[in-house]
């Protein structure tokens, strides 16, 4: 079936974006990815739409990727959907066995009947299955509709004192359980694991809509989503893309390195200076780049393995990262969902080597990641695809009224458990701000 595809010209694209954000609250399945006009490299469009299921796929981890490949080779549209980090147990002999209270399926991907992609002042409706002339009744109802805009950095707080955000792994335990992953680095067991805790709300009741508008307002990341799937929803600051494929060339931008933001500008540019020299930040980022160059190479073309950029600093609203880009060139028999199995689950989320990390992680962490650390994105009809990393995310599900969003820090031999803690609270500090105010 062939897509019926429509461009329209905007005048104010902020205010379409908004406009636009409200009117998908009538669908069920619901993907939009905002690059928030961030001046990356790589960057294919302004913001993009999916939405209500023309096909779709829901599975557990078993053969997850192989089902995945089989759906994309088969469809050969546009699909969008997650992959959560629990699909690990598709690719090494690994388990998860923690706590899981959110229910999110481990892998999820869906053909849309309506894509819409802002760019600049163009946007493309792009429809399967048309009726009539629904394509142009939808432009003209989104264009006239008034936009909720509200300035979040300086409303009111709202009410939300009762809401009680609980810890799975207390401060005393933390530093417990990041000794004993020192002590497997100091054995030789790894060299670097990155170690997660969840933060979690229960009973509670949120407009995940609004709570999503103010969690983008105070963060403004590259790599926004929000993700609807019936009563599951996905709110994600994320500033991370995981990788991406154009034409014959894979791009991963691995971030390992964070430092908080000063409201004085001497004090802000120091201390992201600071970041760009500092060993042990640096030591993190390189040793993930190093995992991600062998990951790529096990489909690369020979030789074509290169680090376009080392542990260069980024500045966001909330936080300076140290990112680095990798990049190879592959062939065009290589499928695009095995250059995805063979990376995954992503090297800024697991550690050194990989699968002794990922073992030792589920050891000791209290909680099932789920989509937490795993990926949401889309593949395009060419084949190509484009995934971030779900980190400074909110997690609902609405059905049995939880919610949850979990941090994390690199643990290396240079690691200290009480800096590592502060890291991970210096991470969450979106999410507890938008859920207290």
């Amino acid at each position: 079936m062939q897509r019926v595809i429509r461009n329209f010209s905007i005048d104010n694209p902020t205010e379409f974006k908004q406009k636009l954000f409200d009117w998908s609250k009538q669908y069920e399945t619901v993907v939009w990815l905002d690059s928030n006009n961030y001046q990356q490299k790589y960057s294919s469009f302004d913001c993009m739409l999916a939405v209500e299921e023309f096909t779709s796929i829901k599975t557990d981890y078993f053969n997850a990727f192989e089902k995945l490949k089989e759906y994309q080779s088969l469809t050969k549209d546009y699909i969008f959907g997650y992959i959560s980090y629990d699909v690990k147990n598709d690719v090494e002999a690994l388990e998860s066995n923690n706590p899981d209270s959110l229910h999110f399926p481990d892998l999820f991907f869906f053909q849309p009947q309506k894509l819409i992609t802002i760019k600049d002042k163009n946007v493309v409706f792009s429809y399967l299955n048309l009726i009539d002339d629904e394509l142009e009744e939808d432009f003209e109802e989104i264009t006239q509709a008034n936009p909720t805009i509200i300035n979040y950095e300086i409303r009111k707080p709202k009410d939300n004192h009762s809401l009680k955000i609980k810890l799975r792994i207390h401060k005393n335990q933390y530093r417990q359980k990041v000794t004993e992953i020192l002590d497997h680095i100091h054995k030789g067991d790894i060299y670097e694991a990155n170690f997660c805790q969840e933060f979690y709300v229960e009973n509670v009741n949120i407009d995940s809509y609004e709570m999503y508008k103010h969690l983008n307002a105070i963060s403004e990341p590259p790599f926004a989503t929000f993700l609807r799937k019936e009563d599951l929803y996905l709110l994600s600051a994320s500033p991370e893309r995981y990788i991406k494929k154009e034409n014959n060339k894979i791009i991963s931008q691995p971030i390992k390195g964070t430092a908080k933001r000063f409201v004085n500008k001497v004090d802000d540019d120091k201390i992201a200076f600071d970041l760009s020299r500092d060993d042990k930040e640096r030591s993190e980022n390189i040793m993930i780049v190093d995992l991600i160059r062998n990951d790529l190479s096990k489909t690369a073309k020979k030789g074509s393995v290169n680090v376009e950029e080392l542990c260069n600093v980024y500045t966001f609203k909330q936080v300076h990262q140290m990112i680095s880009t990798v990049t190879s060139t592959v062939d065009d028999s290589t499928h695009p969902v095995d250059i995805i199995k063979k990376t995954f689950p992503m090297g800024s989320m697991t550690g050194a080597p990989k699968v002794s990390a990922l073992k030792i992680i589920e050891e000791l962490e209290e909680s099932k990641r789920g989509l937490y650390s795993g990926t949401v994105g889309y593949f395009t009809p060419d084949g190509n695809f484009d995934f971030n990393v779900i980190i400074r995310s909110i997690l609902y599900n609405k059905s049995n009224q939880y919610l949850s969003f979990s941090v994390g820090s690199a643990i290396t031999s240079k690691s200290i458990p009480e800096k590592e803690y502060e890291e991970c609270l210096l991470k969450a500090k979106a999410m507890k701000h938008v859920l207290t105010n």
